[in-house]
């Protein structure tokens, strides 16, 4: 288990550099376009270091220096140790994307369609594959009926207005992924992601309220519980 964990760390850290590039490709404000090239010197920007500067004139793109590596390797560490072996796959391609868009989400409260729709069309077959390689065809139909019950439920707060059209999609992908594992362990990453979110919503009114602010909206970013909430779940399963 050990060796897996290490294993899979450094395996963050050699694909943190595409994560970061995705990050500052995507993680631009709604109507602008995306992020080619660096603003300053207009060189393409598809890996980044982890100082997240542009190689050719150091201006500062997308995330943090070294955040991407450490939240990659985090969850790459937990992952290896929760997985099963055959829904391997699966959680490595959505941990992938997702460090990405929850990046993206908490800078630019957005979770663009050019990363959600991949992290659905990864999962679904990934998970297909697993179960077939696990001689479990019949889960797949928890999958999807858990995919459809989460996806549906963050549509319908779409329409109301409570989320961002990205939400929904991101919800679909995790409720395949948590599905794997049982309907308790689906429930229990929801519920997560809106007790986290409320306590931050409740952190922030009252740093606000500190600081002799008005609070205005906290505009918080689902995203990030979300993918977090799902993580909890299935390492507390």
């Amino acid at each position: 288990m050990m060796l897996a964990a290490v294993g899979a760390v450094l395996a963050a850290f050699l694909v943190a550099p595409l994560l970061r590039g995705l990050v500052a490709r995507f993680a631009v404000p709604e109507g602008e376009p995306w992020c080619g090239a660096c603003p300053l010197c207009g060189r393409e920007v598809r890996l980044l270091p982890p100082t997240g500067r542009c190689p050719g004139c150091r201006e500062r793109l997308g995330a943090g220096a070294w955040s991407v590596e450490l939240v990659a390797a985090v969850v790459a560490a937990g992952l290896a140790y929760a997985a099963d072996g055959p829904s391997a796959a699966a959680l490595g391609w959505a941990a992938g994307l997702g460090v990405v868009l929850g990046f993206v989400d908490a800078r630019v409260r957005r979770l663009p369609y050019r990363l959600t729709l991949p992290l659905v069309g990864g999962v679904a077959p990934l998970l297909a594959v697993a179960a077939l390689a696990a001689g479990r065809p019949g889960v797949l139909l928890r999958c999807l009926l858990v995919a459809l019950t989460v996806g549906s439920l963050l549509e319908l707060a779409v329409w109301i207005g409570a989320l961002g059209p990205g939400d929904s999609p991101l919800g679909f992908a995790l409720g395949g992924l948590l599905g794997w594992y049982g309907w308790p362990v689906a429930v229990a990453g929801l519920f997560a992601a809106v007790v986290l979110a409320g306590l931050w919503a409740i952190l922030r009114a009252a740093v606000a309220l500190a600081r002799r602010r008005p609070v205005r909206g906290l505009d918080v970013p689902v995203g990030p519980f979300l993918l977090l909430g799902a993580l909890l779940a299935v390492l507390a399963r």
